[in-house]
């Protein structure tokens, strides 16, 4: 699971070094968090400006735009940085957790050590091409593009800082053990580079099939193992500058359409920490909670809802679980099916707007959100339907029903859960008739968490408020990191011309486009479930859709198919990242679910091969 620390962490051997390392820590802690927090609430109160002249005013501040895009490319590094120091990128522990003791820490500290080395080989870099964008300037105000740009060297320089405190911490042996792994990996690369490029391009398996396994399976983060991987394809097999990693990282990093990923995430903080989501959650409890398998219904149905708040699916289920997870262990619903259903109905939402990855699929593709956004809402409800199924089937020995709620009651909580229940809908309108983009729903949905928390149900913790903006930050900032080295690595592959290998390959699969769907959905669970939905569709994306679209295969109908494969390999065990997570949110162990999660993973399958072989489902609704 992203951010966990396995056994075997060891700390400075002496109190007093332990101390000073902890001052230290908290320090570069405010160093990094507290410009990340302004950074956020800086790029909510400029978008918010600019929506208000725009649709308000009917005047455009053009120079919004400028100070908003410079302004995310520091939010990102920042956020990177807070997130390498809590260790909060996304990584596969859970070969490593079943490593021997020994090798744990060591495995650990190599996750530090491979971050480093990338870092450090990616600096230098880094600093040329901030100080060769001075003569590119912004067309309003005419800033030098230095200044955007510099947050790469100074993001890079913070994010070292961080992994060499959190390296500290580990025993002087299992640093020169992980040190000793990474430098034997170098050698061999470094004398097997006249092999190498003999071979031509079957090296691309050395380094983006062999070298990437070996670092995810490892612990490495995955971010960092997608620009290792690069820098050394770069450095073994061409006389490439390493300045154009820099420079596909940037291009990666800075759509300006990602800003909707930190302003969903603070969007989800928003809906809990208001009490808006618990709104919800009670008035759907009221109505279903007394017939058999109520309470699963409640879940999926809030998931739903939730989903069309925040893009966050982890931000989702954590707003769902602590006010339904209680109750269903107190009905003696078995843990095992409540993490289940929680993790499935996280696969479930991937496509319900405003859906992270459905933004970021738009970003890297160039395919329409407001289409994307309209496709995925049928395809997420089908699978809601399969996934309801499955859970009335399980709860068929459910006996210990509470009363139905009285119509009062029920209207009473309809009334309390309006003012939440309108803002996925506004969401929803307001983007996919072209109201508003991505970007200024977002900062739309906050004004209006705002306004509902502080001024209807006078709800907000305001002692989470500074918490929430750095958390936002640090996830935003991981996941963008991610964007912007699976960018680099894709045009690494681009060059090397493996989409035209990958084309040939995917045009030889029989059965036609169904055929090429069916290798698609097998493809996707699998990376799914191997490297995180989010890399995965930036790296395979751009190379896959032109092959889509070769077969006749509609682009948003090819995206929902790839979302939902996705997810499925993403909450799948035994891999799968949110399998875990949902696991931690519903704080119940993993072991539980693992075999009662198949029916809901079958019934997941089965929607998706509904949607993917009826095309209307995602379709039939775009203009």
């Amino acid at each position: 699971m992203a951010g966990q620390i396995l056994p075997g962490h060891v700390d400075p051997p002496t109190k007093i070094a332990n101390a000073y390392l902890r001052r230290i820590d908290h320090a570069f802690g405010w160093l990094v968090d507290a410009p990340a927090a302004a950074l956020v609430v800086a790029e909510v109160v400029m978008n918010f400006t600019g929506v208000m002249a725009r649709f308000v005013f009917n005047h455009p501040l053009e120079w919004t735009d400028e100070l908003i895009t410079t302004c995310f490319l520091w939010l990102t590094m920042f956020g990177a940085a807070g997130a390498l120091r809590r260790r909060e990128h996304m990584r596969m522990t859970t070969l490593v957790g079943l490593a021997p003791k020994v090798w744990q820490p060591r495995l650990n500290a190599l996750g530090l050590l491979a971050p480093i080395l990338f870092l450090v080989l990616l600096l230098n870099p880094a600093i040329g091409y901030a100080v060769n964008q001075w003569n590119v300037q912004t067309p309003v105000l005419g800033l030098p593009d230095t200044y955007r740009a510099a947050a790469m060297p100074v993001g890079i320089t913070m994010m070292i800082l961080a992994a060499i405190l959190r390296l500290a911490r580990f025993a002087p042996r299992d640093i020169f053990a992980a040190f000793s792994i990474l430098l034997v990996v170098a050698a061999a690369l470094y004398f097997a580079s006249p092999v190498l490029m003999a071979i031509g391009n079957d090296n691309l398996i050395v380094f983006f099939v062999v070298l990437l396994a070996a670092g995810v399976l490892s612990g490495v983060p995955i971010a960092f193992c997608f620009g290792l991987c690069t820098i050394a394809y770069l450095l073994d097999t061409s006389t490439t500058p390493l300045a154009v990693v820099a420079g596909a990282m940037d291009q990666g990093m800075s759509a300006v359409i990602l800003l909707a990923i930190p302003l969903f995430i603070l969007l989800g903080h928003l809906i809990v920490s208001t009490r808006m989501a618990a709104y919800i959650v009670e008035f759907l409890s009221a109505a279903l909670g007394h017939v058999r398998g109520g309470l699963s219904y409640v879940l999926l149905a809030a998931v739903l809802l939730v989903s069309g708040i925040s893009g966050a699916k982890t931000a989702d289920l954590a707003a769902v679980a602590p006010v339904l997870i209680p109750e269903m262990k107190r009905r003696d619903i078995h843990p095992g099916e409540i993490v289940a259903l929680l993790a499935t109905s996280g696969a479930m939402a991937e496509t319900i707007p405003p859906s992270i990855v459905l933004i970021i699929i738009g970003s890297v593709t160039g395919v329409s959100m407001a289409a994307l956004f309209t496709g995925g809402l049928l395809p997420g409800i089908v699978l809601a339907l399969a996934l309801a199924f499955v859970a009335r089937w399980r709860t068929a020995t459910d006996t210990n029903l509470p009363p139905r709620a009285k119509l009062k009651t029920i209207l009473y909580r309809l009334v309390l859960a309006l003012p939440a229940l309108a803002l996925p809908f506004v969401i929803r309108f307001a983007v996919m008739d072209g109201v508003a983009t991505a970007t200024e729903v977002s900062t739309i949905g906050v004004a209006y968490s705002l306004m509902v928390g502080l001024l209807i149900y006078r709800r907000f913790e305001w002692h989470r408020l500074y918490p929430m903006l750095v958390e936002t930050a640090s996830l935003a900032g991981a996941v963008l990191f991610i964007i912007g080295c699976a960018t680099a690595m894709g045009w690494a592959l681009t060059q090397s011309n493996f989409s035209q290998a990958i084309a040939t390959f995917l045009g030889q699969v029989p059965g036609g486009r169904y055929g090429f769907l069916a290798a698609t959905i097998v493809v996707m669970v699998f990376l799914g479930s191997v490297l995180e939905g989010i890399p995965a569709m930036v790296l395979f994306g751009p190379l896959l859709f032109p092959i889509a679209v070769s077969f006749g295969v509609n682009q948003v109908h090819y995206a929902i198919v790839l979302v939902l494969a996705m997810g499925i390999g993403l909450f799948a065990p035994p891999f799968g990242l949110g399998y875990y997570a949902a696991s931690s949110i519903a704080r119940i162990s993993p072991d539980e679910g693992l075999r009662r999660i198949w029916p809901y993973l079958g019934a997941l399958l089965g929607g998706l091969i509904i949607v993917a072989a009826v095309p209307w489902i995602s379709t039939g609704f775009l203009k």
